[in-house]
C-alpha cells in the first residue's frame, strides 16, 4: 500500500494495541457520515467497501463509488463499476514466469534509455508459487519426493536460476520453489495474514488480507476470511504492476444448510450438489454436468435453500 486517499467521509480512525497504534477506515464511522446502517452488508462487500475508503482519491476511486456500495442493501444488487486494489497476487508458474519476463524486460528497457532500472519493481506484494508444472518421475518409494525435486531441478535449471534471480533483484517478489505444495495450499498455509500492515507517512494502517490470483482456485483462500478469486495473467500483473482491478459490484448469494448429512454422504457429494443448484439459479457456469448422473444419486441434507 503505497499511500491512502482523501478520506472526504472522515472514516480514519486509530487502534491502540499494547503500546502501538494502527491507523485504519472504519466501516461503523463511515456508516455515521452518510451510508446508513451497513450492519446487514455481506462480509464480503465490506471488505470491499474498506478498500473503497482506504484507496478514494477522485480519481479512480470516487465519493459515489462508496455510497454505491453502501446502497446495495436496497436492491441486494448493483451495475455500479468500481475499482478495486487487491493487497497482494498469488501467481503460479504458468503464468508468473512471463510477469516476471516482462519485468525483465522492462528495467533492460529503462537501462537502455539512461534510467535506474532498480525504479522497476512490483507495486503490490507478489508471491509465485511453482507447482502447476511439476512433473512426477517417482513413486511408491520413501524417496519419491526428494528423487522427483532434484529431478525437476535438473530438467528446469535455467528456469529456476532465472527465478532466483526474480526473487533477489525485485522488492515486493518472493517465490516459493518446487515441492512445497500447491499454491492454494501454500496461500492458505503460509502467505495469507488475514490483516496486513504497512506503513505509510510514518503511520501504519492496518487493512484485509485481499489478493487475486492466477488460478480460479484463488477462493480456497475465503476460508480464513480473506477476500480472494481468480484473473488472467494480464489481470493479475496489471494489479502487480499497482493497476485498481476494475469490475461491476459482485453479486453475492446466500446459501443456507440446515438438517444432517445422510449416512455414507461426502463432503464432495455435498458440494457437488450445492454448485448443481447454484447452477439452476444461474449462479454458476455449467462445468458441473462433467459429473454427469453422479450429481442425481447423491444423498443430502435433508433441507437446502437458497
Amino acid at each position: 500500500m503505497a499511500k491512502v486517499g482523501q478520506d472526504t467521509l472522515k472514516t480514519r480512525r486509530t487502534l491502540s494495541v499494547g503500546d502501538k497504534n494502527y491507523d485504519y477506515f472504519s466501516l461503523d464511522a463511515a456508516s455515521k457520515s452518510g451510508l446508513g446502517d451497513i450492519s446487514r452488508l455481506p462480509f464480503s462487500l465490506k471488505v470491499l467497501l474498506e478498500n473503497l475508503l482506504r484507496y478514494e482519491d477522485g480519481i479512480s476511486v470516487f465519493v459515489n463509488d462508496i455510497k454505491a456500495l453502501g446502497s446495495w442493501l436496497e436492491n441486494k444488487t448493483s451495475d455500479h463499476e468500481i475499482a478495486f486494489r487487491p493487497a497482494r497476487v498469488l501467481m503460479q508458474d504458468f503464468t508468473g514466469v512471463p510477469a516476471v519476463v516482462d519485468l525483465a524486460a522492462m528495467r533492460q528497457a529503462m537501462l537502455e534509455l539512461g534510467g535506474d532500472p532498480q525504479k522497476i519493481n512490483p507495486l503490490s506484494p507478489v508471491d509465485l508459487v511453482i507447482d502447476h508444472s511439476v512433473m512426477i518421475d517417482n513413486f511408491g518409494t520413501t524417496n519419491s519426493f526428494n528423487a522427483n525435486v532434484d529431478k525437476e531441478f535438473e530438467r528446469n535449471q535455467e528456469r529456476y536460476e532465472f527465478l532466483r534471480w526474480g526473487s533477489k533483484a525485485f522488492d515486493n517478489f518472493r517465490v516459493v520453489p518446487p515441492g512445497t505444495g500447491i499454491c492454494h495450499q501454500v496461500n492458505l498455509e503460509f502467505l495469507a495474514q488475514t490483516v496486513w500492515t504497512d506503513e505509510v507517512d510514518s503511520k501504519v494502517f492496518a487493512y484485509p488480507d485481499t489478493l487475486v490470483g492466477t488460478d480460479s482456485h484463488t477462493t480456497m483462500v475465503n476460508g480464513l476470511a480473506v477476500l480472494g478469486w481468480g484473473v488472467g495473467g494480464i489481470e493479475a500483473e496489471a494489479a502487480m504492476l499497482g493497476q485498481p482491478v476494475s469490475m461491476i459490484v459482485p453479486e453475492v448469494v446466500g446459501f443456507k444448510m440446515t438438517g444432517e448429512m445422510r449416512e455414507g454422504a461426502t463432503a464432495t457429494d455435498l458440494v457437488l450438489r450445492v454448485v448443481q443448484m447454484l447452477r439452476e439459479k444461474g449462479v454458476v457456469g455449467k462445468f458441473v454436468e462433467f459429473f454427469g448422473e453422479a450429481l442425481d444419486n447423491l444423498s443430502l441434507p435433508d433441507r437446502a435453500t437458497l
